[in-house]
């Protein structure tokens, strides 16, 4: 089993596979761990004090996705409960990059790894600038010499 350590630059998200995420073999069908990067993404979104909703709402703005990486290494299966570790790579400009590893609690191992690069858009889904805020906070937790990190 192993233990989960909260670091700051780190989001922690706990997922229970459902055996309706399973295929025939009795594995996590591959697309799920797209769903899980997002459930970890949004998680890293509120623990650094923001709220990725209100962004689209109050701000008008959403962050798309442009491209994905993953690498499967290990299958999970039903009821396996798993830790999605997020981490913010990079922010600069309209463009934000998430890292991403998914590992079973029961023995640690790392089942599946990746990025996805994402562009800030409009309602219009045209490029726009992250609102100051976001950007301002994504700045501090990518400068490991800030202490501006909830």
């Amino acid at each position: 089993m192993i233990d989960v350590v909260e670091e700051k630059r780190v989001g922690v998200a706990r997922v229970r596979v459902r055996y309706a995420e399973t295929d025939q073999m009795g594995v996590v069908y591959h697309s799920n761990y797209l769903i899980w990067f997002e459930v970890g993404r949004v998680e890293l979104i509120r623990s650094m004090g923001l709220n990725y909703k209100r962004m689209e709402v109050e701000e008008g703005r959403g962050i798309a996705v442009v491209d994905v990486h993953v690498r499967y290494r290990a299958p999970a299966r039903y009821d396996d409960e798993l830790v999605v570790e997020t981490r913010l790579l990079a922010a600069r400009g309209a463009v934000i990059k998430f890292g991403y590893k998914v590992l079973r609690v029961e023995d640690g191992t790392l089942l599946c790894e990746g990025q996805t690069v994402h562009v800030v858009v409009g309602k219009d889904m045209k490029k726009q600038s992250l609102p100051p805020k976001y950007a301002a906070r994504f700045a501090a937790y990518l400068d490991p010499r800030s202490s501006d990190v909830q």
